[in-house]
């Protein structure tokens, strides 16, 4: 029996490492700028043991490796669950497959945001909010006040608020956080450059100016 190469699409940014009895795989998820990622997996055969010290070899094609492996992941977050990984018919994706992928993954990270939705107005907690509900506004391009992440702010040396990184003015304390922005958005008054400054800046000191 000839075991062909099955192909499985990832449309995350997520990489999946899977313990099976059959061997290890590592499903790849999206880098910078590519629209979905590709893992080739190839056809084996698996030692099924009889008893009485007697194996005999199983071929195992690698459509049904994949398809179990895109199992396992898909059901990881519950009860009809997708979390953007399917098989592809060929050796890549048709754009119809594609197509039915995302919007089925956009269907269930909707759900999952509106139940993190519920939950949020329920407890005002971000401890009840898993990865999988942010991860799903993320892909959404959703802004939550449930989604949080810690690299995404920075705080307020005036009174500690967590806020964005590039932010002019703190909107809690009104220090000024980035004086030429916030001058340029009306927010506050230019810094006051003196003569001695200009010149130190081309390289003269004020002697030196008048002096020449």
């Amino acid at each position: 029996m000839r075991l062909t190469s099955a192909v499985i699409v990832n449309l995350t940014e997520e990489t999946w490492t899977l313990h099976r009895s059959y061997g290890t795989y590592r499903v790849r998820g999206c880098e910078s700028g590519e629209p979905y990622a590709l893992t080739r997996v190839e056809g084996r055969t698996a030692n099924m043991d009889l008893g009485d010290k007697r194996n005999v070899e199983v071929p195992i094609s690698a459509v049904e490796i994949a398809q179990d492996l895109c199992r396992e992941i898909n059901s990881d977050s519950g009860e009809e669950s997708f979390l953007g990984v399917f098989v592809a018919a060929g050796e890549m994706p048709s754009n119809e497959e594609l197509s039915r992928a995302r919007e089925k993954l956009a269907a269930f990270y909707r759900r999952l945001v509106a139940g993190a939705d519920r939950e949020w107005e329920r407890s005002h907690s971000y401890l009840f909010i898993n990865d999988v509900e942010r991860r799903a506004a993320h892909y959404l391009g959703l802004e939550k006040d449930w989604f949080y992440q810690a690299h995404e702010t920075v705080e307020c040396p005036g009174c500690g608020e967590k806020i964005k990184p590039g932010v002019a003015v703190c909107r809690t304390c009104g220090a000024i956080l980035d004086r030429g922005k916030a001058a340029s958005l009306g927010l506050a008054p230019p810094k006051r450059v003196t003569r001695g400054a200009v010149a130190s800046k081309s390289g003269n000191s004020a002697d030196a100016v008048r002096t020449n």
